[in-house]
């Protein structure tokens, strides 16, 4: 009995008398004020991680992150615990400063002094870990984008770790392009450079303060454990801030006119068809307006609006907006296309598009010019095809002839056109005069049918075969547009829905009594010539 009483004590006491020393280290002295170090404390026992009070060291260090790890050994039978903390401190001032002792359960560390250098006595290149930035100007205007570049510099293998943007009051930051992950020889040495572009834009006159970007993370460096021949690969915290930054902010020009622009360089340009001048009336011409500018964020560029000209329709598509970094600079564009519309032939001037903006530079206001172009619409292939039936029942002036002459219209009505001259070289036993009704009631069908499926191409085709058939030739919308003022309402609506960015409906109960209610004048005119046979 005595026997296991005493082995069950030999057990017992290493687990009650188990703590017996705690070391206190720092990885590098002296340090640089404002830098960040690791702070490691042992303790040979496996301790609770809040066990470690760093309240202390307040007084003198700003204290960042700790991390905690446990190890057990067992060597010829003699079991070993360890708990670690890992501290990430900066000193606040220089001169010599003392890590305090800490105390566990009784035990002790003992202080340390640390001599503290201050910022740039020590080269960067001799650091594992450190951050550049840069800003692409010393002072902005309000609305002005500031380039922020940061460069962090690793001499140690990267395990994990963020990277965070600078903190500015007053001003938006946000993000510009990707990260770039190259390398660069700084001293001899090789560093890992990951670069990050931040654009800041201030929105009010002053002083700004950009409170410098912040990685923290932790690396991976080759250490030796005590007792072993054989060295390791140990994660270790690192933590590291770029410097503060102060910039002045200017207000407004007050002899600037026009919409608020500022930037180094701007520019307009123009995308036209094959720079082509002369165009069919009723076929779309695509134009894009770019305006391009440097140093600017892209929700700063100011909208751009195509002018309108009398004869022309323009439907706009919605602007693309999007910025990027080229050789160092940020370029941000604004596009805006839209279909242009000749509704009449003739010569029109597409005026000058001009934008105001301030030079930061020249400090200076200039303009953005695009300038006017002349275009020559001549009449379109179908344009001499005029409609007998339209013509005497309602003349219209050529300032309302509507336009739809488009390449893919104009293949649907030569297919119409063959399909109308193989109906009509059919068998003479039937005559046209009982068939067109049955053919026109069928095609109003097909045009409610296309009214049901909501899709604008498919009522435009069936619109165009009902008219080809009762007007005996192919017709554009143009001229079907030219039969009645409710017509004329109706495909109003249909080129509003085929060519506006906004989501635009058809009134199809509108289109289809539009239909009903238009009666040629005489039929006889677009009728086959063959005549009917007597029986």
């Amino acid at each position: 009995m005595r026997l296991l009483l005493s082995i069950a004590l030999l057990i017992i006491a290493p687990s009650v008398m188990a703590l017996t020393k705690i070391e206190a280290s720092i990885e590098k002295n002296p340090v640089i004020e404002g830098e960040y170090f690791v702070l490691n404390v042992t303790a040979d026992d496996d301790l609770n991680a809040g066990a470690l009070d760093t309240s202390e060291l307040l007084n003198d260090f700003v204290v960042g992150r700790t991390s905690v790890g446990r190890s057990t050994q067992m060597i010829n039978f003699k079991t070993s615990k360890e708990t670690r903390w890992q501290v990430l401190i900066s000193p606040k001032k220089t001169g010599q400063l003392t890590i305090p002792a800490f105390t566990i359960d009784g035990i002790s560390s003992s202080p340390i002094l640390v001599e503290v250098a201050p910022k740039g006595s020590q080269p960067q290149a001799s650091q594992d870990l450190y951050i550049e930035v840069s800003t692409n100007v010393d002072e902005a205007y309000v609305g002005q984008l500031i380039n922020y570049k940061v460069k962090l510099y690793l001499a140690v293998e990267l395990q994990r770790g963020v990277l965070s943007a600078p903190e500015v009051k007053g001003a938006t930051i946000k993000q510009i392009g990707e990260d770039i992950d190259g390398t660069e020889i700084v001293n001899g040495r090789r560093f890992r450079v990951i670069e990050r572009n931040y654009g800041i834009v201030a929105g009010l006159p002053g002083e700004i303060i950009i409170n410098g970007a912040t990685f923290s993370g932790d690396v991976l460096i080759e250490t030796q454990r005590r007792g072993s021949m054989f060295s390791f690969n140990e994660s270790i915290p690192m933590q590291t801030e770029a410097d503060r930054k102060v910039m002045q902010i200017h207000g407004y020009p007050p002899s600037y006119q026009g919409e608020w622009l500022v930037s180094d360089l701007v520019t307009l340009r123009e995308v036209w068809p094959d720079e082509q001048s002369t165009f069919e009336a009723g076929s779309p011409i695509t134009r894009t307006i770019s305006l391009i500018a440097m140093n600017v964020d892209e929700n700063g560029l100011p909208e751009i609006k195509m002018p309108n000209v009398k004869g022309l329709k323009i439907y706009p598509e919605k602007p693309l907006r999007q910025s990027g970094i080229r050789d160092g600079q940020v370029l941000s564009q604004y596009s805006l296309t839209a279909a242009i519309v000749p509704t009449v032939p003739g010569t029109y001037t597409l005026p000058e598009i001009k934008v105001p903006w301030w030079n930061a530079q020249r400090k200076q206001q200039e303009y953005a010019i695009l300038p006017a172009k002349t275009i020559t619409v001549v009449a379109g292939q179908m344009a001499d095809n005029t409609l007998t039936v339209a013509s005497a029942e309602h003349p219209q002036s050529a300032a309302s002839y509507w336009p739809w002459l488009t390449a893919t219209f104009a293949t649907l009505w030569l297919i119409t056109l063959v399909l109308w001259r193989q109906a009509s070289s059919k068998k003479q036993t039937i005559t046209t005069v009982t068939e067109q009704p049955t053919n026109l009631t069928s095609d109003l069908s097909a045009i409610k049918k296309a009214c049901d499926s909501n899709d604008v191409s498919v009522i435009i085709n069936a619109l165009q075969r009902y008219f080809s058939n009762q007007l005996g030739s192919p017709v554009s919308l143009a001229q079907i547009s030219q039969l009645t003022p409710a017509l004329q309402q109706a495909i109003a609506q249909i080129q509003s829905a085929k060519y506006s960015q906004q989501t635009a409906t058809i009134d199809t109960q509108q289109l289809l009594a539009a239909i009903k209610d238009y009666q040629p004048k005489s039929q006889k005119v677009s009728r086959s010539t063959i005549a009917p046979l007597n029986p």
